[in-house]
């Protein structure tokens, strides 16, 4: 892995469609959201640069979160497909960009030792995969779609069924992180995440539609989501700002 250069800034994020840094409603932000307003500042080298993947650095399966962790069998669940375009702010293709995705199982669990959540672990779903994109910035995966499951936010809250995405563009300035949703889940409406989003657009973009042109009969259903780095049509980070004491 090498530094790849971008000859020229990154677009300037428009942060009034993003989420606030504080937002009651989703307790953990309190925690998480810096005390002063954020400064902008020019791009420098650190920001316009970023690291250079290859096929080399990923495994055959790596895209395959169907079977990268199958052990005595396939896992359990609903077999899908994700997949879509990453493009930079001017809509132009994002080629080698890495997509990394981490998710629960079918049954809302992960594979982390502290999610004590009841559902069962799969033996034969480790829940986490990684591809690069082609030459047209496009990526695919196949996985077991994942359950929503409860949190300690509010008494009854729940999260949508989601998949976490980590992108990295031409430049460490593109770095996103962000969750993926699916099309028709009435959860999404109730989630305090979502519900800090002021712009029905924006939430929109972090939805992926059924696709079912991209399905395969008998096998498993598919769906599209598309992910821009930056600029006004910028996909939503998870959290717009992390780690900032309040």
């Amino acid at each position: 892995m090498s530094n790849k250069w971008s000859p020229q800034e990154v677009i300037h994020r428009d942060y009034n469609s993003h989420p606030p840094a504080f937002a009651p409603g989703y307790k953990t932000s309190v925690l998480r959201s810096p005390r002063n307003a954020l400064i902008s500042l020019q791009n420098s080298l650190s920001e316009i640069t970023g690291p250079v993947f290859s096929g080399d650095d990923l495994g055959p399966q790596d895209n395959d979160l169907i079977l990268n962790y199958a052990k005595d069998g396939l896992p359990i669940g609903e077999r899908i497909i994700v997949h879509g375009y990453v493009r930079d702010g001017f809509g132009r293709p994002m080629k080698n960009t890495l997509v990394e995705v981490w998710q629960a199982n079918a049954g809302g669990r992960y594979r982390h030792k502290k999610d004590q959540y009841l559902a069962p672990i799969d033996p034969n779903f480790g829940g986490c995969g990684r591809v690069l994109t082609d030459e047209n910035g496009y990526y695919f995966f196949r996985t077991i779609k994942p359950g929503p499951y409860p949190w300690r936010n509010q008494a009854s809250d729940w999260r949508p069924s989601h998949i976490h995405f980590s992108l990295s563009g031409d430049a460490f300035a593109q770095r996103l992180v962000t969750q993926m949703y699916f099309e028709g889940d009435p959860l999404i409406k109730q989630c305090p995440i979502i519900k800090t989003i002021n712009n029905e657009d924006a939430i929109r973009t972090l939805i992926a539609e059924l696709d079912t042109h991209a399905a395969i009969p008998l096998d498993c259903l598919a769906y599209r989501f598309d992910l821009v780095l930056r600029g006004q049509r910028a996909t939503l980070f998870e959290n717009r700002t992390q780690g900032a004491a309040r």
